[in-house]
């Protein structure tokens, strides 16, 4: 391989792997708390990408009850400008956000309340993402939507750069992506290990019991827990549709699983391990030859098979414990 294609490969999987890495965490933020995996994590993650195209074009034209409305006959304010297509993204992931909230609200706390097999409330969840997705489609159909061309401004859609005599071509939107999330898991990163909130997220993750003796409101810090995932989720929606499209209802199935794949990966419950999961993921693939690229979904699974083999535990995972 010519080192300007190493160089392209690497920036493709550094832009992917950073999506998967922001979308694992939300997974493993839950995961953390509850010790349950939120399967309602990938509608989500489709609905944070269908609030920010809503918000930026306001119609969808080809199916659904939508059909023929137009809610913004003048044009959309938060659209053909960097800093509104900003704001129409935050708006999107805080809507998402709150949906995670709500699924909170309606899948688990009553589960746990009720102290029931934490397997229950997985099979919830996935009721919740069937009954998401399916409400999506009845109301948009299952058409891919694009995102306007002029969505981050009037940028070049593509940089171009001289190494030697190659010159490498990387698509614009995916320098933003990789500079989106790579700011995001900074700020994360921070509130989780630097503030009160983060402190309070990490004891409750330890132990709730003792959390909720400390004065720790448990269930409010579920509750923030869930905001955080869905944020997460929403904001990866938009940004992974301004890269690919929106391709209907469904298409947060497919990186639902690769988030699953991910956290697995790098280690259940582990923060780094999501990122460094995510990352690992998004190069694998990106070094998949073009003529094998139909495949390349089935890299993120055959990486996992393997690193499991060697290391039960994920990346950086530790080992259980078994107390006896």
């Amino acid at each position: 391989m010519e080192f300007s294609q190493l160089v392209q490969n690497i920036m493709n999987g550094l832009a992917i792997g950073s999506v998967y890495a922001i979308f694992a965490l939300g997974y493993t933020l839950v995961f953390s708390i509850l010790g349950i995996i939120n399967f309602a994590h990938g509608a989500v993650f489709t609905l944070g990408a269908y609030f920010t195209y809503t918000l930026v074009v306001g119609q969808f034209e080809n199916n659904g009850l939508l059909k023929g409305i137009n809610l913004f006959p003048d044009g959309s304010p938060l659209s053909g400008n960097p800093f509104t297509f900003a704001l129409a993204t935050l708006i999107g992931a805080v809507l998402a956000g709150l949906v995670a909230v709500l699924i909170e609200r309606l899948a688990f706390r009553p589960m746990r309340s009720r102290g029931a097999d934490p397997l229950l409330a997985l099979v919830s969840s996935l009721g919740v993402a069937l009954v998401i997705v399916n409400l999506i489609q009845l109301l948009v159909g299952a058409e891919i939507y694009n995102f306007p061309s002029n969505a981050y401004g009037e940028v070049r859609p593509a940089l171009a750069f001289q190494i030697g005599d190659k010159t490498v071509v990387i698509r614009t939107v995916q320098i933003i992506i990789f500079l989106v999330s790579l700011v995001m898991l900074t700020i994360l990163g921070y509130v989780i290990g630097r503030t009160k909130i983060g402190k309070a997220l990490r004891a409750v993750a330890e132990n709730p019991g003792t959390a909720s003796l400390l004065g720790i409101s448990v269930d409010r810090f579920i509750l923030i827990t869930f905001f955080l995932s869905g944020f997460l989720g929403g904001l990866a929606g938009t940004l992974v549709g301004t890269a690919f499209g929106v391709a209907g209802p469904y298409f947060g199935v497919t990186y639902g699983l690769k988030g699953l794949a991910v956290i697995v990966l790098g280690g259940l419950g582990s923060i780094p391990g999501a990122v460094l999961g995510g990352l690992v993921i998004g190069l694998a693939e990106a070094f998949v030859p073009a003529d094998y690229s139909a495949y390349k979904d089935a890299v993120a699974f055959a990486l996992l098979f393997v690193i499991l083999l060697v290391r039960p535990q994920g990346l950086l995972g530790k080992p259980v414990i078994q107390k006896v």
